[in-house]
C-alpha cells in the first residue's frame, strides 16, 4: 500500500502566506479609507483561479495542493465558528433604547424591498444560473436573502474611524442594522430548513426544532451562563473562561449543525446569550479576537477566493449584465430602501441617507452567507462569483458614499481623518466594536 504523504508541510507554507497577504491587504486598503474586510476578500480571490491560478497555475497548484485544502476550510470555518460567536456577543439591542420605532421600521423595509426585488430577480435568473435538481423555492428564497444582507460588524467598524459611533446617527445606524442581522438569521435559518428539507412537514419539524434551541438557549443556557460569569469572576481564571465559552460556542453551532440549520447559527446564537458587561468575558472575547481575526479568518477567505473564477464571466456579454441586475437590486433594495424608510420615520436627508448607504454595506456576513447557499448546491460557481463580486463592489462602496454624504451637508468633522485611523482590531478596547468585519 502506497503511503500517505503527510500534508502538514503544504499547510506550513499555504498558512502563513495567506495570513501575510491578507494583512498586507488590509493594511493597504485601511490607507485608501476602506474596512481592512475588502482587502481580504480582494486578496482571497487574487489567490484563487481568477488571478493567480490564470497567470502562473503551477504556482497555484504549489500553494494549494488538492491535500491541503480541506485542512484550510476546516481551520477558516472554526475561525467563522468563533466570529460569529463575536458578533452574537457585540450584538446589543439595548442599543434600540429610544431608536426602537425606527430602528424597526428601518430595518424591516431594508430586509423586505430587498427580498421582493431578489425574488423578482431570481425567478429571471432560476432557467440561467439554478444548479441542475435545485427546485424554484430554495432557489428563489436563497437569493431574496442574499438581497438583504447588511454587514453589522463592518458598519460599526466604518462608524468608528469616522467618529460617528457614539453620534445619534451612529446609535440609530448600529439599531437597525442589529434587527436586520436578527431578522436575517432567522430567515437564512428557514431557507436552510427547506432546502434541506426533503418535503413541508421536514421543513416545519426542522423549524421547530430550531426554535425550541433558540428558546432553551434563552431560557435555561442564558441565566445558567449569567451565575456562571458573575461566579468566574471571583474563582476561575481567565483561560478557564476562554476554555468554558469557546467549547460552549462549538457544542451550540453542533447542536443546530444536526438541527439542520448550519452550525453558524449555534455559534452566533451563544455569542447573543452570553452575559454582557463582565470584565472576564470581555478580556475573554478580545483574547479569542485577537487569534481568530488575524490568523483564522484569512483562511476563508481564501477558501471562498479559490471557488471565485472570474474567468467565468469572461467573454460573456450576459453575465455582465446580470452582475449589473444583482448590484441594480442589491443597491436599490439596501441604499433606496433604508434611506426612504428613514426619511419617513423623521430622519433629515442627510442621517437618511447615511443610514441607508451603511445599511448598505455586506462584507464578510454576505460571503458567509453565499458560502451556505454554495455548500447546499443551491446556487453554482457562476451566481456565486457574480454574488461576491457584488458583496465586495457594495462594501467598498460605504466608507466613500458615507464620507461623500456627510461632506456635502457639510459635516466635515465627522469625516475628518477618514481613513486615517490605522488602529488594529486586536488593539482596540474591549468596550469598542468586537470585530473588524
Amino acid at each position: 500500500m502506497a503511503a500517505v504523504s503527510d500534508p502538514l508541510p503544504d499547510l506550513l507554507t499555504a498558512v502563513p502566506v495567506v495570513i501575510l497577504a491578507c494583512k498586507a491587504g488590509a493594511q493597504l486598503v485601511r490607507r485608501l479609507g476602506q474596512p481592512p474586510v475588502v482587502g481580504e476578500i480582494a486578496v482571497g480571490i487574487l489567490l484563487g483561479p481568477s488571478l493567480l491560478g490564470w497567470l502562473w497555475p503551477d504556482a497555484q497548484t504549489w500553494l494549494f495542493p488538492q491535500s491541503v485544502l480541506p485542512y484550510i476550510g476546516a481551520l477558516g470555518n472554526v475561525g467563522l465558528l468563533a466570529f460569529m460567536f463575536l458578533v452574537g456577543l457585540e450584538l446589543d439591542l439595548g442599543s434600540l433604547r429610544g431608536h426602537s420605532r425606527t430602528a424597526v421600521v428601518v430595518s424591516q423595509v431594508s430586509i423586505a424591498l430587498p427580498l421582493a426585488l431578489g425574488t423578482l430577480l431570481a425567478l429571471g435568473m432560476y432557467g440561467t444560473f439554478a444548479p441542475d435538481g435545485v427546485d424554484r423555492l430554495p432557489f428563489v428564497l436563497f437569493i431574496a436573502v442574499s438581497m438583504s444582507i447588511t454587514a453589522f460588524p463592518v458598519l460599526a467598524r466604518i462608524l468608528t474611524d469616522r467618529g460617528l459611533y457614539r453620534t445619534r446617527v451612529g446609535a440609530l445606524a448600529m439599531a437597525c442594522a442589529a434587527v436586520d442581522d436578527v431578522t436575517a438569521w432567522c430567515l437564512l435559518a428557514a431557507v436552510v430548513a427547506v432546502t434541506k428539507s426533503n418535503s413541508p412537514t421536514e421543513a416545519l419539524t426542522t423549524a421547530l426544532y430550531a426554535v425550541a434551541f433558540t428558546l432553551f438557549m434563552y431560557y435555561a443556557v442564558r441565566p445558567l451562563l449569567a451565575r456562571w460569569v458573575a461566579r468566574a469572576e471571583r474563582a476561575y481564571s481567565e483561560s478557564v473562561v476562554l476554555v468554558v465559552l469557546f467549547s460552549g460556542l462549538c457544542l451550540s453551532a453542533l447542536a443546530t449543525d444536526r438541527i439542520g440549520v448550519h452550525a453558524l447559527f449555534g455559534a452566533f446564537l451563544f455569542g447573543v446569550v452570553t452575559p454582557r458587561g463582565s470584565r472576564v468575558v470581555e478580556v475573554t472575547a478580545a483574547r479569542l479576537r485577537a487569534f481568530t481575526v488575524p490568523v483564522l479568518l484569512p483562511l476563508f477567505f481564501v477558501t471562498t477566493g479559490l471557488k471565485t473564477d472570474m474567468s467565468l464571466l469572461a467573454g460573456k456579454p450576459q453575465q455582465w449584465l446580470w452582475l449589473g441586475a444583482v448590484l441594480a437590486v442589491a443597491v436599490l433594495g439596501k441604499w433606496g430602501g433604508g434611506s426612504v424608510a428613514a426619511r419617513l420615520s423623521g430622519q433629515g436627508w442627510t442621517d437618511a441617507m447615511s443610514i441607508g448607504a451603511l445599511m448598505n454595506c455586506r462584507g464578510l456576513t454576505e460571503l458567509v452567507v453565499l458560502n451556505i447557499g454554495l455548500g447546499l448546491g443551491v446556487i453554482g460557481p457562476d451566481l456565486f462569483t457574480l454574488l461576491v463580486l457584488m458583496a465586495l463592489v457594495t462594501t467598498a462602496a460605504t466608507a466613500p458614499a458615507l464620507s461623500l454624504i456627510r461632506r456635502r451637508a457639510g459635516d466635515l468633522e465627522a469625516v475628518d481623518g477618514a481613513g486615517t485611523a490605522d488602529v488594529d482590531a486586536t488593539e482596540k478596547s474591549a468596550l469598542q466594536p468586537a470585530s473588524t468585519r
